[in-house]
């Protein structure tokens, strides 16, 4: 995050438009993988900001490999989520609104290994089943997801 970063440093907390990208990955029972953030102690989504000259899919990758230790081998890109909603004051004061391209993802490979430095805890959840403290920018898009795929 050294883009975000290096702007904290001339901004300070003010708001920022961050653009990013996020992984709603699923095994082969269709259960989803969240991790539990260190930051906020809330359950979300693989995902981070974009870093400049990359794409929104190289993130999505980037982030996923990242945060889980497992490799995206396709990706398919599921919605393109801003706006108020998306509005978010990190514990530490930061405030942004996200822009996120959610990606779902079914085809990977890899063992899952945490990234000790932002996540507590990496765990598979049916979808009928999710955690309740499930992180803010996290919950409209997990219930898009499944209001999509899932209750139709």
């Amino acid at each position: 995050m050294s883009y975000i970063m290096d702007l904290r440093k001339i901004v300070g907390s003010r708001p920022l438009i961050m653009t990013g990208a996020c992984v709603i990955l699923l095994d082969k029972n269709n259960r989803i993988l969240l991790q539990l953030r260190k930051d906020n102690n809330c359950w979300g989504l693989a995902g981070g900001s974009l870093e400049i000259g990359e794409t929104l899919e190289e993130v999505a990758k980037r982030e996923l490999y990242e945060e889980t230790g497992l490799v995206a081998k396709k990706l398919k890109l599921f919605n393109v989520f801003s706006g108020k909603e998306f509005y978010y004051k990190y514990p530490h004061g930061d405030e942004v609104y996200n822009v996120i391209a959610a990606y779902v993802c079914t085809d990977f490979e890899g063992e899952i290994k945490m990234d000790e430095n932002e996540v507590q805890d990496l765990r598979f959840f049916h979808l009928g089943e999710l955690p309740t403290n499930i992180s803010p920018p996290d919950m409209p898009i997990i219930q898009e997801y499944i209001n999509t795929y899932c209750w139709n």
